[in-house]
């Protein structure tokens, strides 16, 4: 298949949405498809179909920014050009450039189809609005109307994403998909990094937002019987990283902020005793799958907001939304429970097979093979 993906940022992977996006379009490619992308950037080649980057007022820029993401201008010949050559488009956003190409799909009839990657909850944390459920349904009825009740099929990377759509009442046929996890995070044996010798390592991976709640770990970690000995590692950035630097100097041992590309990010949860998914909103959290699959056990929030409290197998998984002195328990138990905790490693690990970024791709094969389907009989 010629596969077309349109999203406003591709070449930076500074947002979930983004690595996912690259990470499927590799994945499809290795398939055995040829896959296009239109987005902003400067990368020059027959498959890329370069938008420039729309500006925006000083207060709406700083939101768009915080949450690592871009809008791109609509350029409806280079729109056109791109879709007129494929077999599927695929949208990532709900937005500018994701709009214009839909509206051209419906004029040429070429197969569409689109994800949904933008939880509100992901807007109304950034501007302290995230506990208000009716902020939230606005925003869900405004992506159905402007936009997703025009698909017929929708990718969701989770089924509490695919419930949430349909009972704002969206309409499309919902693909639950996992945005999947590589190869390479398997289990490893135990290596810990020099820097970490002697230390329990909690590692938490995610951008330095709002609704991520790295606050509540780091108050959960001064609040633990074993402060002295955890050495926490936030991996990540985001607007929030002066603020959390700040706020972790009341620990003991200093914790670590920082970006960790995929070889690192592996080094590092080789050296993790201990993964901690703190967010209050989360579609699926492929940072959390990653983390198991590795072998580390996984200490969740059980948050109503977040897909992500699906992946404990236990109880001892998950602490309350927001509570630090919840959360500051459970790690306790874990670090008072070693053995334990060897043993529900190898059960995460496996756990995470499910999740195989392979098994998503030929999901998102028949996704696209069925709107190919509904298209040419429509003819």
């Amino acid at each position: 298949m010629k596969i077309l993906i349109v999203i406003d940022q591709f070449e930076h992977s500074n947002n979930g949405t983004t690595i996912s996006a690259r990470r499927f379009a590799k994945g499809l490619q290795d398939a055995g498809n040829a896959v296009y992308v239109v987005s902003t950037g400067n990368q020059e080649n027959e498959y890329k179909f370069n938008l420039k980057e729309m500006p925006l007022p000083p207060g709406i820029s700083h939101l768009v920014k915080s949450q690592g993401m871009s809008f791109a201008i609509p350029n409806t010949e280079i729109l056109e050009k791109a879709i007129s050559s494929v077999d599927i488009v695929h949208f990532y956003m709900p937005f500018f450039i994701s709009k214009a190409g839909l509206k051209i799909c419906q004029k040429l009839n070429v197969p569409h189809t689109a994800a949904f990657h933008v939880q509100p909850e992901n807007i109304t944390y950034s501007i302290g609005l995230g506990t208000k459920t009716i902020v939230n349904d606005m925003i869900y009825t405004h992506y159905r109307d402007s936009f997703f009740n025009k698909f017929t099929h929708i990718h969701c990377p989770s089924n509490f994403i695919a419930n949430e759509l349909k009972n704002h009442g969206y309409t499309a046929n919902l693909h639950v998909i996992s945005n999947g996890v590589d190869d390479n995070f398997k289990y490893y044996s135990k290596e810990k990094l020099p820097e970490f010798k002697d230390k329990f390592v909690i590692t938490m991976i995610g951008r330095y937002s709002n609704e991520k709640r790295q606050d509540i770990l780091i108050d959960a970690v001064s609040k633990s019987k074993y402060a002295n000995k955890i050495q926490l590692v936030l991996a990540g950035k985001g607007p929030k990283e002066e603020k959390y630097k700040k706020l972790g100097e009341k620990l003991e041992n200093k914790p670590v902020l920082k970006f960790y590309h995929q070889e690192d990010l592996i080094n590092l949860l080789k050296s993790t005793d201990l993964y901690v998914h703190s967010a209050d909103a989360e579609i699926e959290a492929i940072s959390c799958i990653e983390a198991f699959a590795c072998g580390n056990v996984p200490i969740i929030a059980d948050s109503p907001n977040s897909a992500t409290r699906q992946f404990a197998l236990i109880p001892q998984s998950l602490f309350e939304a927001g509570s630090s002195t919840s959360l500051a328990k459970k790690i306790d138990f874990w670090i008072e429970n070693d053995d334990y905790r060897k043993e529900m490693e190898i059960k995460y690990s496996q756990s995470a097979e499910r999740y195989r970024l392979k098994n998503s791709i030929i999901k998102m094969e028949e996704m696209f093979k069925d709107a190919i389907r509904e298209c040419k009989k429509r003819e």
